[in-house]
């Protein structure tokens, strides 16, 4: 979900939403809940929970994180009964944080109401939703979940499961995507697989979640990856699964492994805290430095430290503090203090790094800013040489399959070389994972140019699935026309 606006003016990247689903258990919204604790990471700006009970769908949807919207004692927890329930953490741009935007979307249609959670980004969402204006839509979110809820409406098919796919064969893009109706919990693939969906079980009920730490946390049982491409609809009944959308070759995100997916997280067959260590390894082996200490900048730097560490023989050393109770300023900064802004986050641990040579892990560069901002940090602690090793190829080209980065041309590594970003952010030496290397760490022997296994194309400017939006509105990218999720 993106709107109009250009407000990507942070240094990292953001996945954008996460999926809950569970069908056919008492006290379905409390373990909705829980699951979407587990996945705060995929989005912090709001949560929503939808439940069905008795022939009432009863929504609740809020901005905020998790535990202050359903914290012990809310009314909202309380207010989701039902034995069928799902859910949605959401990562939005700056002005489109509004309640009207917040997931799950319900509507009522033709034989009953659905509700509807999508991770992901619909690529001809734009111009999907353009006709469907000009055709009489009365839309009233800017989220492109909302042209699959109004396609499904006006399909002509004659079960909701058969409209939903019908919807679905008009899009582009990649998306998972959880529906409830009265009587079924629907999770979807799109045919590329680009986002993560499991499916779970927990004492007999079906689960989706967009990763299997959300089946951890309530000791649910891992059952699959849904595939790209598959429906799997539960009910009372039992269980059934399509394959509406004709074959593709699966393009999973690779960056599911460098950053998004929670380290403890097992998805499309790999644990991603190993995927991540293995990708520490192999850039020790293609980029070593001679330096004293390996340095994570935390915390999503550190499983591959922890790797490089391993590979180079450098000791491991937390040289970077992270304050995890940051949360959201309180103060407006004032000019005067807005460049400490780092140090609300990281503060170096000065007695771990003064005198030393230190090479520091993080997992990707994007703008550069606060990777500039951590190496002077380092150095002001009395670290003699710094060194940045990243976990990831060079960023050089724009996500648009429901990863919020920036236009292209912010990108560092899109305007600039490895030697200049180098003096740029200030160190002694830069280098980055290569293509071929990550491959081999997630456990593939190269990139094949002409079959990549992933969606690589943050790294290689491959986009696998058309981009009409981004065709139609050359000078914008596509984030900022219709609110990703």
């Amino acid at each position: 979900m993106s709107e109009l606006t250009d407000s990507h003016a942070g240094d990292s990247l953001h996945e954008e939403c996460g999926v809950f689903g569970i069908f056919g258990h008492h006290g379905a919204g409390a373990l909705t809940v829980l699951g979407l604790h587990a996945l705060q990471h995929r989005g912090q700006e709001a949560a929503g929970v939808v439940s069905y009970d008795h022939g009432q769908f009863i929504a609740e949807r809020h901005p905020g994180l998790v535990g202050d919207i359903f914290g012990k004692n809310s009314p909202h927890t309380a207010n989701l009964k039902g034995d069928n329930a799902i859910g949605h953490t959401r990562y939005s741009t700056a002005g489109g944080s509004a309640v009207r935007n917040i997931q799950p979307l319900f509507a009522d249609l033709t034989g009953g109401g659905i509700a509807i959670a999508h991770n992901g980004n619909l690529t001809n969402a734009y111009a999907l939703r353009s006709k469907l204006v000009q055709d009489g839509a009365i839309f009233q979110s800017t989220s492109d979940t909302e042209v699959i809820i109004h396609l499904t409406a006006r399909s002509n098919e004659a079960t909701v499961v058969d409209k939903l796919i019908d919807a679905l064969k008009q899009v582009e893009g990649a998306y998972s995507l959880v529906a409830l109706t009265a009587k079924k919990l629907i999770g979807v693939r799109d045919p590329y697989g680009v986002r993560p969906l499991v499916l779970g079980k927990l004492d007999g009920a079906p689960i989706f979640a967009s990763e299997s730490c959300a089946l951890d946390i309530l000791g649910a049982e891992f059952v699959r990856d849904v595939e790209p491409g598959e429906v799997v609809v539960f009910t009372k009944d039992g269980v059934e699964s399509y394959f509406p959308f004709g074959k593709k070759k699966s393009r999973f995100c690779i960056f599911e492994y460098i950053y998004f997916a929670r380290p403890d997280s097992t998805v499309e067959g790999q644990n991603v805290y190993q995927a991540r260590k293995a990708i520490g390894a192999q850039l020790a082996h293609e980029a070593p430095a001679v330096a004293d200490l390996v340095v994570p900048v935390p915390d999503s730097g550190v499983p591959a430290a922890l790797g490089f560490s391993q590979a180079s023989g450098i000791p491991f050393e937390l040289g970077i503090i992270r304050n995890h109770y940051v949360g959201r300023t309180f103060i407006e900064p004032t000019d005067g203090i807005r460049h400490l802004g780092v140090r609300r986050k990281h503060n170096p641990n000065r007695a771990a790094l003064e005198g030393k040579r230190v090479v520091l892990i993080d997992d990707s560069i994007v703008r550069g800013t606060t990777s500039k901002k951590i190496v002077q940090m380092v150095r002001d602690a009395g670290a003699s040489e710094v060194h940045f090793r990243v976990a990831s190829p060079p960023t050089k080209h724009s996500c648009f399959y429901g990863v919020d980065t920036p236009n292209e041309h912010a990108l560092l590594a899109h305007e600039m070389s490895v030697a200049e970003m180098a003096k740029f952010i200030g160190v002694d030496s830069l280098a980055f994972i290569t293509m071929d290397g990550l491959y081999r760490a997630v456990g593939e022997q190269r990139r094949d140019p002409a079959a990549p296994k992933f969606c690589d194309a943050c790294f290689s400017g491959d986009y696998p699935i058309r981009m009409t939006d981004a065709d139609l509105n050359k000078d914008s990218q596509l984030s900022f026309l219709v609110e990703v999720v």
